[in-house]
């Protein structure tokens, strides 16, 4: 080693906004941190310090606007640099495919405005494991490298310390794993030093070696920058400048491309994560799926009718979320009170979302054309860009006589009366399938003639369930479904009694650290009652309750008449600790693929039991069958050989770390108690699961069609009507919303199924239709404008 070897000292505060402190700490903590760098600039003149997370910047200038014109100027100077080009350093395997989008288009939109610059590296040393699609949407954000330390070498065994990332669609970042640390524990940095400067081997001559006191913030102390500057002198040691992470990359003169390329996403640690603490998990997918819905129907309201986009309203909604993914709160290892602020930021942020969808589909039911006439008009919107039949259900005055649902042609619907929310006489719920044409709406009619109001009939419970494409049997002992028969297979769909609820020993802290599956089963839940809620034109559901010690599990198997899935709503009452429950399903399949779900795309893993994070979907298939598990709010699954597990909960001690070893006389919180609800459906398909149309059913579970009963008046746009041309099955519009500046409408279209397209895409409003190439698995943003131009923008909208 010799002294054309430099480690490149990167003094560093770790900041967690939020773990062991609440928000109003780490508000703090910033600003602490802050005012202590550029103390130290003042004493040492080579001292620089880097710092990420938009949000951090946006605090300081908040709280003290003298601290950040100094902050501005240092990094003129090029002493002080910014890094990552996000809102915050989020989890990054839990939120959606455009949270991750939204904390680079706000996180890099910030900078440009406040330093003139935007961040090259992405830089997420402290989240539990890094989804597989990162590469593509940080290079379409201008970060082409990418800085990260978990999972460690002890957790997954990469190329040391530097490697190209490379996602399904080509897309490459160039990573640096972080070597031993972004801490300096010990007040002495030579371990640091130690540690890196074992990995300078030719043809790498540069290193990072990250310094300072972190967590709870801090930075780079007198007494480090001192001894840097001491060991500066011992010749036996590497070079050491004062640097940045960009400063690091730009010093690699070697031929890149020789470096090995990973292929896979960077998992695991922290396995518990992707299940601890439900709410926060729960919350955060409701306010995306808000977020998302109300920004569709805001632009199109504002495209057709003129009424005015919230961009602001919108922009802080998702500031609120993209804060509360921090990894430390998304993952559930925080303080109780911190769940307490969290709710409430994602309540905030759902309710900016509910006003604005409000105002948006107010304006298009009022300019719909509704003759005078007896019947009640229940306008229904579909939140989706592709034709989807979906569940609706509409409250309307009982007149005691006869019901007759109608749609916009004058075509009869099936309908049936369900249980009204209200507890009165005069109240009738109605439930019945609605065909919606792509991000459009349809005008249904209900139809009542006077009679004697009834109430509504207990049905006679009946075990089998059958409709054109399965038939489903439950043992009346168990409660649990014995036979699940595929029709166009002409097969059983699982191959032992399932949905069955087990109870799993999980002593482990929080995080869940060093512990990879969760398989020591001490129980499961028994039988408690079964009863039919309804039983009519449109669907059945059974109710079938459990028990297990002083918990109690409530699943409703719904079967409807028209839809080739089984939904089931859930109900946990769940009082246990130090225990897990996980949902068991053995699909009737050797030889099982199992195909997870992750933030705009989705990845191959093996059926090991290992426990592994997923979104909305993951399926099982095997030759000639398949079974997609749909679900609207949980992360954690695994699958062991054939069979599927859906985690619903952990219940570990709120923010216990190994080693600390809990007191059993002591009193604790524990994650997880109480009531919580959720759905999942098993949608049994023949060939994979781009066939079954997975992905576009398991965000029909997530966004539900929207119900606005009206009153007749005059307009002039059809009683039916789709704001977009129809799409090819691969491809999802998950977002369309105005441009964060100036006029025209963002795009974000996701190639779901690996495929090269070449289609036409339609949208009425402006008479626009283009012709749009997509490579496999791209995310494509393309920005149309009133007069009638498309072309495409990266993801920051440039």
């Amino acid at each position: 080693m010799g002294k054309q070897d430099k480690l490149h000292m990167i003094g560093h505060g770790h900041i967690d906004p939020v773990w062991l402190w609440v928000w109003q700490e780490g508000y703090h903590e910033v600003h602490a941190t802050f005012q202590s760098a550029l103390e130290r600039m003042r004493e040492f003149d080579d001292f620089t310090f880097t710092s990420s997370s938009a949000a951090f910047y946006a605090w300081a200038e908040e709280m003290d606007p003298p601290m950040f014109a100094e902050i501005r100027q240092r990094v003129a100077e090029g002493r002080w640099h910014f890094t990552g080009g996000w809102w915050i350093e989020p989890d990054c395997n839990i939120p959606c495919g455009e949270s991750f989008v939204r904390q680079g288009l706000y996180g890099q939109r910030f900078f440009q405005e406040k330093f003139g610059r935007k961040a090259s590296e992405g830089f997420n040393p402290d989240s539990f494991g890094h989804h597989a699609v990162l590469p593509q949407i940080l290079n379409k954000q201008g970060l082409s490298r990418y800085v990260f330390m978990r999972p460690g070498p002890h957790e997954k065994d990469l190329p040391e310390p530097l490697f190209w990332w490379q996602a399904a669609d080509g897309s490459r970042v160039l990573c640096f794993r972080i070597i031993r640390s972004y801490n300096d524990w010990e007040g002495d940095i030579m371990p640091q030093i130690d540690a890196a400067r074992q990995h300078l081997q030719a043809p790498l001559h540069d290193l990072m070696c990250f310094y300072g006191v972190g967590n709870h913030g801090g930075g780079p102390t007198i007494a480090n920058i001192e001894q840097i500057h001491r060991y500066q002198q011992d010749e036996s040691l590497p070079q050491l400048v004062f640097s940045s992470p960009h400063e690091f990359f730009e010093a690699l003169d070697f031929d890149l491309s020789s470096l090995p390329v990973v292929r896979d996403d960077l998992q695991h640690h922290a396995s518990g994560c992707y299940a601890a603490h439900s709410g926060v998990k729960q919350w955060n997918r409701q306010a995306e799926n808000a977020l998302m819905v109300a920004e569709k129907w805001s632009a199109m309201a504002n495209a057709v009718l003129g009424t005015p986009y919230p961009r602001e309203e919108f922009s802080h909604a998702w500031k609120l979320v993209l804060f509360n993914q921090f990894h430390d709160i998304m993952a559930g290892t925080s303080l109780k009170e911190a769940y307490d602020d969290a709710e409430r930021s994602y309540g905030e942020a759902i309710n900016i979302a509910q006003r604005a969808l409000n105002r948006a589909l107010q304006a298009f039911t009022w300019q719909i054309g509704l003759a005078h006439e007896e019947a009640t008009p229940v306008v229904v919107f579909n939140p989706h860009t592709w034709q989807a039949t979906l569940p609706a259900e509409v409250e309307v005055h009982n007149s005691g006589g006869e019901v007759t649902l109608l749609d916009a042609q004058g075509n009869e619907v099936p309908v049936q009366r369900v249980q009204p929310h209200p507890t009165l006489d005069w109240a009738m719920r109605l439930q019945f399938l609605a065909d919606l044409p792509p991000l459009g709406y349809q005008v249904y009619r209900v139809h009542q003639k006077e009679g004697a109001r009834t109430k509504l009939p207990q049905p006679a419970l009946r075990t089998t369930f059958e409709n054109e494409w399965l038939r489903l049997c439950f043992d009346e002992q168990t409660g649990l479904i014995v036979s699940l028969y595929d029709k166009r297979s002409q097969r059983e769909v699982f191959s032992a009694p399932t949905a069955n609820a087990v109870v799993i020993d999980d002593p482990s802290d929080t995080w869940s650290h060093g512990v990879f599956r969760f398989d020591r089963q001490v129980g499961s839940f028994a039988l408690a009652s079964m009863r039919m809620l309804t039983d009519g034109a449109v669907q059945a559901t059974l109710r079938v309750e459990s028990e297990y010690g002083r918990s109690r599990l409530i699943q409703d198997f719904t079967v409807y008449k028209d839809l080739p899935r089984i939904d089931v709503a859930v109900q946990v009452d769940w009082h246990e600790q130090f225990k897990l429950l996980k949902l068991l399903f053995p699909v009737n399949v050797e030889e099982a693929t199992a195909t997870y779900e992750v933030p705009y795309g989705h990845i191959v893993r093996p059926c090991d039991g290992l426990e592994e994070a997923g979104q909305r979907w993951v399926d099982v298939s095997g030759e000639g069958l398949g079974v997609s598990f749909l679900n609207d709010g949980k992360y954690s699954f695994s699958v062991d050989d054939n069979v599927f597990g859906l985690t619903v909960l952990r219940s570990p001690i709120y923010a216990h770390h190994d080693p600390t070893v809990p007191d059993m006389d002591a009193v604790y919180d524990f994650i997880d108690q109480g009531q919580q609800f959720f759905q999942y459906s098993i949608l049994p398909h023949q060939g994979d699961w781009r066939k079954a149309g997975t992905l576009r059913a398991a965000a029909e579970i997530n966004q539900a069609a929207i119900v606005l009963k009206t009153t007749s008046h005059e307009g002039s746009l059809p009683t039916a009507a789709a704001m977009l041309g129809d799409l090819p099955p691969a491809v999802e519009i998950s977002v369309i919303k105005q441009a964060e500046q100036g006029e025209g409408l963002i795009l974000r279209l996701v190639e779901t199924h690996g495929e090269a397209l070449n289609f036409d895409l339609t949208l009425p409003v402006w008479q626009i239709k283009v012709s749009v190439v997509m490579k496999p698995y791209e995310i494509k943003t393309l920005k149309a404008m009133p007069d009638g131009t498309v072309g495409e923008v990266n993801l920051l909208e440039e």
